[in-house]
């Protein structure tokens, strides 16, 4: 994947006063949001970036207790409002995506569509899966010649993203090479499987569970180490605009 340089205009503070540093990407305990200033959070700059390069408002969402958190997504806010039964709620939303991976110790940035429970007891009806969700779209896309696989395939094949999909206790990956945390390059290359295949995994995800596709570039330790906190920034950027043709062939309102 190669880095395009953004230009001035499209940041919320001035590129000299970024203050994100990538020791705040803790490969043990997750992504550092907590006791900073604001030029220095991954939230206020990436939202404030995101707003100014497309010209449209953001959502953050985020997983994660107290100072360090271990995802953190944003979604179009005009996708939200338009869906019928579900503008309050951002779960039927496509939305972009930066996590800390603690087990693996690797950083990932890319795109998120999820499906929520088809079957849900009475406590949890507020994550069931709606008729408005992007999942519809992403499912429908998945068709051998449709722009969606097409993206895909790309990303994967040409610029070393990986795809992760089905229930998030048990997903499948496809996509590398891998590196383990160990810094050796990994033995597992898997190809991506045709669209069929997809849809096929997609529908044997355990419908009460949580599930999901993530189409991400991973970034692994000694990568984020050797990088400036701007670089990185740049670098999350880049890969937002990489998967945002495959993110809006799943939305209501395109970014």
């Amino acid at each position: 994947m190669v880095v395009t340089r953004i230009e001035p205009a499209a940041w919320p503070f001035a590129k000299t006063a970024i203050g994100f540093r990538s020791e705040f990407l803790d490969f043990s305990r997750g992504i550092h949001v907590g006791n900073l200033e604001p030029h220095e959070r991954i939230t206020k700059i990436l939202k404030g970036a995101l707003e100014a390069e497309y010209r449209q408002e953001f959502v953050t969402e985020r997983w994660g207790r107290g100072v360090f958190w271990q995802w953190i997504g944003f979604l179009n806010r005009a996708n939200r409002a338009a869906k019928p039964q579900s503008s309050g709620v951002s779960f039927g939303c496509s939305k972009f995506f930066v996590s800390v991976d603690t087990d693996e110790r690797r950083f990932t940035c890319g795109l998120q569509v999820e499906r929520g429970y088809v079957r849900a007891s009475r406590d949890e009806r507020g994550f069931r899966l709606c008729p408005d969700w992007d999942w519809h779209r992403l499912v429908a896309g998945l068709t051998p010649r449709g722009d969606l696989y097409r993206e895909l395939k790309r990303l994967v094949d040409e610029e070393q993203f990986e795809v992760r999909l089905g229930s998030w206790a048990d997903s499948h990956v496809f996509g590398g090479p891998t590196v383990w945390a160990d810094g050796a390059p990994g033995s597992r290359i898997r190809r991506l499987p045709g669209a069929p295949r997809l849809r096929a995994l997609l529908e044997q995800a355990p419908p009460r569970e949580w599930c999901g596709v993530q189409v991400y570039f991973p970034f692994v330790e000694g990568d984020v180490s050797a990088m400036s906190g701007l670089d990185l920034i740049e670098a999350m950027m880049a890969v937002f605009e990489e998967v945002r043709p495959a993110m809006n062939a799943c939305m209501q309102v395109p970014v």
